[in-house]
């Protein structure tokens, strides 16, 4: 399985850029992830796409899945249902991160869906971390690894 978890804005605090270069680390036992800082989110509009001109390790289309407060909340349990069924489709996965804004209209139009990580407001940065914390949950379970106890 292929995920790209991407984020619109520069990372100011450099404990965020230490979590989740060890969420990646856990992730890549599991799946071939890939961090992708983006600048502006018409970059994220070019990879969902596969329009895009990066250099990445693959230049195809991906389904699109947006963090939101307005999306879908899923347990822990749910998301690992939800990544079983993407490794069966076998279509990339590109989780997104929005900017201070959040996202505009025509990117919410290209989403194959919307995930929110709880009704609470995160700032953006630790959102990144509990979507990779999650998605690392979501393997070990897939795995019955014994990290995720189930409460």
């Amino acid at each position: 399985m292929k995920i790209k978890v991407a984020w619109i804005g520069k990372t100011k605090e450099p404990a965020i850029d230490s979590l989740t270069a060890e969420y990646l680390k856990r992730i890549s036992r599991f799946a071939e992830v890939e961090a992708l800082p983006l600048k502006e989110e018409a970059q994220l509009s070019a990879l969902a796409t596969g329009s895009s001109n990066r250099k990445t390790s693959s230049n195809h289309r991906h389904k699109l899945v947006l963090l939101d407060s307005r999306g879908k909340q899923f347990s822990s349990e749910e998301l690992a249902e939800f990544i079983e069924r993407e490794q069966i489709a076998a279509v990339p996965l590109l989780f997104a991160i929005g900017g201070t804004d959040g996202f505009s209209s025509e990117t919410r139009q290209l989403a194959q869906a919307t995930l929110s990580l709880g009704k609470m407001t995160l700032p953006h940065e630790l959102a990144r971390v509990v979507l990779l914390e999650q998605l690392y949950r979501a393997f070990t379970i897939l795995k019955n690894y014994p990290y995720h106890l189930g409460h």
